[in-house]
């Protein structure tokens, strides 16, 4: 067998990134068993239409996983059909059942309908995963619903919001990929068994005198499978299942890369109300010791900005092959469907050890609710002072002048002083009495009705999970 050492181009992904579990649906010894699981299928079909004897198929079934590499490697150095190689190496192995391997079958009979078990245990994985993170989450969701913090527009202080409601605007998200991913998880279709170009010709005549139509057999191949197949189809299945995965995927990861987006922003010291997990020894900088980097969002933004690229190759590959088939999508197949999984895969483990490890620091978010809530309580204020008999138009003018002056000293490191300013202001105290501007002006219950909001979201995730 061929092996690698550091010596040589590895793929992060072969090491770095992605899970073992998903390493093992992409691998090659895997695809090798499920061809021959194909193949084995194909053959006890074929027996049971009286075509092979129970003996050759037998065989075929005692050898499934003696797949051998090295010798199928042999071969296709010399053939230079990698198909073909594996062929022959299953029929070394199998003197007796080793003649009627894929009779009546071309290569993609073989291979799109492993591509599809494949996807499908790749996207069981990927909804395993997704199913923990929504788990993890809703509970995050629930413990901090009634927590207000200053929510942020255009990346400056608006309103109130609370920290349960914004974790549950990505639980939403999520839930909707999860119910996209089950959706296309549920669309999975293999090939089936369509000869060449996809009319069954090859088998139709196989079948002659047998009693067995050409359907039939392609029926009980593909329960033996597990997997049903398109209606129809050319050489391939159809290459838009492909780009359909690929936007599932590249969906969750979009909204992975928003929830990892926005706790690097609110990691930061300006705002500091969240922080990523850091372990006790872990090195934030080679250079500044002190550094505490929110590197494991940072990857995640990485890895899903790859993602996002890929579905057009899936697009290119759907829209442009040609007639029946053409070859220009095998090789870039080869490559972005196990990367995409993998990606995903690792970017969905890094999300769940920061939701499950996501520490929200009560200091700073009350320090930005109390210095900026103010502003966005200045509504509440307005809304009294009005139903106590003012002006409407020029109490707004009033708290438009007044946010000016505050929001000047704000920027100048000084404490906010608008609550003060208002209140000593006459054509404000004149309506309102200082300890109900007071209350009014306090920010910290100003979050309508987000916590109801939020803990129904949880319960929607909880509930999908069920």
């Amino acid at each position: 067998m061929t092996t690698f050492t550091h010596e040589t181009y590895l793929s992060p992904l072969t090491w770095r990134y992605g899970s073992d579990a998903m390493r093992r649906v992409w691998s090659e010894a895997q695809k090798r068993r499920l061809l021959r699981r194909v193949w084995v299928a194909l053959a006890e079909a074929q027996r049971d239409a009286g075509l092979v004897s129970p003996e050759q198929a037998a065989e075929l079934a005692a050898h499934q996983d003696d797949i051998n590499i090295a010798r199928a490697a042999e071969i296709e150095r010399e053939i230079r059909h990698d198909l073909m190689a594996e062929i022959r190496t299953y029929a070394e192995q199998c003197p007796l059942g080793g003649a009627i391997i894929h009779l009546g079958a071309t290569s993609m009979d073989v291979l799109d309908n492993v591509d599809a078990l494949r996807l499908r245990d790749a996207l069981d994985l990927i909804l395993a995963g997704l199913a923990k993170t929504l788990s993890v989450l809703a509970g995050r969701i629930e413990a901090e619903a009634d927590t207000a913090a200053i929510a942020f527009t255009h990346i400056q202080p608006a309103e109130p919001t609370t920290v349960g409601y914004r974790l549950a605007q990505y639980g939403q998200d999520l839930l909707g990929d999860w119910e996209e991913l089950r959706r296309v998880r549920e669309g999975i279709r293999g090939k089936g068994l369509k000869g060449a170009v996809g009319t069954s010709a090859s088998y139709t005549q196989l079948l002659e005198g047998s009693g067995w139509t050409a359907r039939r057999l392609e029926d009980a191949v593909m329960e033996k499978l597990g997997i049903r197949p398109f209606l129809v189809a050319t050489q391939t299945y159809p290459r838009k299942q492909d780009w359909l995965v690929l936007n599932a995927l590249a969906g969750l990861c979009a909204s992975l890369h928003k929830f990892a987006f926005d706790l690097r922003i609110l990691q930061s010291p300006p705002f500091g109300e969240w922080s990523e997990p850091f372990g006790a020894k872990q090195v934030g900088s080679s250079a500044m010791p002190f550094k505490r980097n929110p590197i494991a969002a940072e990857n995640i933004n990485s890895l899903t900005r790859l993602v996002a690229a890929l579905p057009r190759v899936a697009w290119d590959n759907a829209a442009l092959s040609l007639l029946e088939r053409t070859l220009d999508d095998s090789a870039n197949r080869r490559l972005f469907l196990p990367e995409a999984f993998l990606l995903t895969d690792e970017a969905l483990q890094q999300a769940h050890k920061l939701v499950e490890g996501l520490s929200i620091w009560p200091g700073p978010t009350a320090r930005n609710l109390r210095e900026y809530g103010v502003f966005a309580a200045s509504e509440r204020l307005l809304m009294e002072a009005v139903k106590a008999g003012g002006d409407r138009q020029e109490l707004h003018e009033v708290i438009r002048e007044q946010s000016l002056v505050a929001w000047q000293a704000v920027q100048v490191g000084e404490v906010n002083p608008l609550a003060e300013n208002l209140l000593a202001d006459p054509r404000i105290s004149a309506l309102v009495d200082r300890e109900t501007g007071l209350c009014l002006l306090d920010a910290s219950d100003y979050v309508g009705d987000a916590p109801e909001r939020a803990r129904e979201m949880a319960g929607m995730m909880r509930a999908a999970l069920e």
